[in-house]
């Protein structure tokens, strides 16, 4: 599957648009995450729990995009996009979007 964050995939031409494909995933923090979190806070320096729950999130968001893009027959997605929005306090949802496409 070709992801791309433009409307084209180079050196390939759109044969067939299939529609807007999503996935996403809700995630909440931990709390050991956040007792770390509030230590980084007061000395500095990057809070690396979250930036491996953000990437894991992002990566089954992306998973699940995919999947909904193969069940519809398209070989790659483009103009992919990432969107997050706040559920429920120390909740939060990355939704990954885009066009599913067929390109030779």
């Amino acid at each position: 599957m070709i992801l791309s964050n433009t409307e084209t995939v180079m050196g390939k031409n759109i044969v067939e648009f299939y529609g807007v494909v999503t996935g996403s995933t809700v995630r909440a923090k931990h709390i050991g995450r956040d007792i770390m979190a509030g230590l980084k806070n007061i000395f500095g320096g990057e809070l690396k729990g979250y930036t491996e729950l953000l990437q894991d999130s992002r990566e089954e968001a992306i998973d699940r995009m995919t999947k909904q893009a193969e069940s519809v027959g398209a070989n790659a997605v483009v103009n992919v996009r990432f969107s997050t929005s706040s559920i429920a306090q120390g909740a939060a949802e990355i939704f990954a979007y885009g066009t599913a496409v067929r390109v030779e």
